[in-house]
């Protein structure tokens, strides 16, 4: 989708020194479940997040990761509570630590979407903003508790500069490769690799090419996302969805969440919330993070009509915690 508002405040960029050794990746660790806390002490760091089918709630609200007041709001206002937050983090941006925090306290993990904007992916490549990638690893690798990594979302699309027609899809593999690889050997083994591709749909096929030329290799990711709204009345989930999913299929049998979502009132929001339960339900889905905001054309997805809640809240009372 051509679409969202990247609300993160933007830090200044800075000069990074390069130069972070790569050695071999450290050796996969027993999971534990994400609500277990007891990882502040020493001990091996969490590694898989649970993947029970229609069990994760996201939510994107405007404000984060600098506030985390519109959770609040969106959990109380849909009897929803959210285990996962998604955010959007600008090239040289921090791993916010506090938000972190918080969204672990209310049992949700950060879901943090890599947006290298204006960004040389060769160069990422090459190693030459290793010194960035390992500050950010070794902060997230000392949070010790499950981070999910996005990068360079929406790949497949023209809308992006690591997007189609603008950057190589073997340089976004490199790229994608090297950055894994970086936080492996710095041991961020409390990482969920989340490849993140937009829809495919009748409306939109030949434009938005299949995701497979983007696919970086089984043993560097963990999960699938999947990017695309409801724009229109006649649209449902299985058209929608459907045919991405049976792409990625083709790829892996790695779980898959709806990672952006949402609706605009005039596709008859309410409908369209039942829809998108029920479609993860049908696909044996994780869940999905719901856009609750309006986007850089003006579409607002936010849930706020009292049908659009009930139907959010319905939704939501069928969903179980994630069990390891």
């Amino acid at each position: 989708m051509t679409h969202s508002t990247r609300s993160t405040q933007r830090r200044p960029r800075r000069i990074w020194a390069g130069g972070a050794a790569i050695i071999a990746a450290a050796a996969i660790a027993t999971a534990v479940t994400i609500y277990n806390r007891s990882a502040d002490g020493p001990g091996p760091l969490p590694d898989d997040l649970p993947t029970t089918p229609q069990s994760y709630l996201g939510v994107f609200v405007d404000g984060i990761p600098n506030s985390y007041a519109g959770v609040t709001a969106f959990a109380r206002d849909t009897d929803a509570k959210p285990d996962i937050v998604m955010y959007y983090s600008g090239w040289y941006e921090q791993f916010p630590e506090h938000f972190a925090m918080t969204a672990a306290d209310n049992g949700a993990v950060p879901l943090v979407q890599m947006d290298p904007d204006g960004i040389s992916l060769a160069a990422i490549a090459s190693g030459q903003y290793d010194g960035y990638l390992s500050a950010y690893a070794e902060a997230v690798r000392a949070y010790r508790y499950p981070v999910i990594l996005s990068f360079g979302h929406e790949m497949n699309g023209s809308w992006y500069s690591w997007g189609y027609r603008h950057t190589s899809p073997h340089v976004f593999v490199a790229a994608w490769q090297h950055i894994v690889t970086v936080f492996r050997a710095l041991g961020a083994r409390n990482v969920t690799w989340l490849w993140t591709v937009n829809i495919m749909n009748d409306t939109q096929r030949g434009t938005i090419p299949r995701p497979n030329q983007w696919w970086p290799g089984s043993s560097y990711v963990t999960w699938v996302g999947i990017d695309g709204y409801y724009l229109k009345p006649s649209w449902a989930f299985a058209p929608l969805f459907g045919p991405t999913i049976g792409d990625v299929r083709t790829l892996t049998s790695d779980p898959i969440l709806i990672a952006e979502t949402g609706a605009v009132p005039a596709a008859g929001q309410p409908a369209k919330i039942t829809n998108v339960f029920a479609g993860i339900r049908s696909y044996g889905l994780l869940g999905f993070v719901w856009f609750d905001a309006a986007n850089s054309a003006g579409k607002n997805f936010t849930i706020n009509s009292p049908a659009a809640v009930a139907a959010f809240r319905k939704g939501a009372s069928t969903y179980v915690r994630p069990s390891s």
